[in-house]
């Protein structure tokens, strides 16, 4: 097939260096466009941005010479959006009047009513709302969103359960330091410490959750009746959220039942590229899943679940990347 022709904005930035490492050699994506602010458009990106990815810089992508985040700089089909939610807002907007689709990662657009929330292994059906959202706003391109990280590993865990009917669900995180960027938690902040408190992420996990598991019914999302209570803590791990739930459903299965709930969770993603064999795996070992020891299960796609206890209580594990909601936008 011939390669979609994708940009970045925001390159130079964290999230953007992982976009960027999981573009580069993707078998259906080109990248071609690396975008970032004035200080750093005109030189290459080698020079602009420190590489703080695992994985090497990529030689084509250290030689690309960054443009301005501009429409009219950008030469792609579809741009990937790293920016900082105050620029996303009206700049994403920018870029979907002019006919990009925009897959964002900021926070600015998640909960308008004609903006798509995706988990693509949750509700796939909600990228119904690109065609209210054109028809609504006028423009060629669209805005489509992913959910905060935290909500993203709790609610995939969530989609297996909703046959038992999902009615109370309360969280308590232990959120790795990478989820607030490169400078986001001084060390003599975290080592030796756990912090109860990450702006805004409690309000995301509950109202984000809603949209996510609501219906489609053609015009709107109609958002689940269910209430969620969360308490979120960022701990000394590099990588990977370590989530403890409690939940509380309809028809009060019994662990077992919930255990193969989660045994028969699938999809009908595994045509796309870095869709896992499994999205969810259960671990049956006393003290599993670690993030350490879990977090890149299923080349990092998968979550993992375990302790699965009466009441319902069970920990879940994941690291979120973005592969496949890449995938799916297109």
């Amino acid at each position: 097939m011939e390669k979609i022709r994708v940009g970045v904005l925001g390159a130079t930035g964290n999230v953007g260096q992982q976009f960027i490492s999981m573009l580069t050699d993707h078998p259906w994506f080109e990248l071609t466009t690396l975008a970032a602010s004035e200080r750093s458009a005109g030189k290459k990106y080698k020079d602009a941005a420190k590489w703080r990815v695992e994985r090497e810089l990529p030689a084509g992508v250290a030689e690309q010479v960054i443009v301005p985040v501009d429409v009219k700089e950008v030469d792609a089909d579809i741009v990937f959006s790293a920016l900082p939610a105050d620029l996303a807002y009206t700049i994403e907007a920018d870029f979907a009047k002019a006919g990009f689709i925009v897959a964002s990662n900021a926070s600015s657009y998640r909960m308008f009513p004609d903006v798509p929330l995706l988990i693509p292994e949750v509700n796939p059906e909600h990228l119904g709302l690109i065609d209210v959202q054109r028809d609504m706003r006028k423009w060629d391109g669209c805005i489509i969103t992913n959910p905060n990280c935290s909500t993203i590993t709790m609610v995939t865990s969530l989609c297996a359960l909703t046959g038992f009917g999902l009615k109370n669900i309360q969280v308590a995180t232990m959120q790795a330091v990478s989820g607030a960027g490169y400078d986001g938690v001084p060390s003599m902040a975290i080592i030796d410490n756990l912090i109860p408190y990450i702006p805004k992420e409690e309000q995301k996990m509950e109202t984000e959750t809603l949209k996510l598991l609501g219906e489609f019914d053609g015009s709107q999302v109609v958002n689940a009746d269910i209430n969620v209570s969360a308490s979120c803590n960022r701990v000394a791990v590099m990588d990977g959220h370590t989530e403890a739930l409690w939940v509380q459903m309809a028809d009060d299965p019994t662990p077992e039942e919930v255990k193969d709930a989660f045994l028969r969770f699938d999809t009908d993603l595994h045509d796309l590229p870095t869709e896992p064999e499994k999205v969810i795996i259960v671990r049956d070992e006393e003290d599993r899943p670690q993030p350490r020891m879990d977090r890149n299960a299923g080349g990092g796609m998968s979550v993992s679940v375990g302790r699965i206890r009466e009441g319902i209580r069970y920990i879940v594990v994941g690291i979120t990347p973005f592969e496949v909601q890449l995938e799916q936008v297109y």
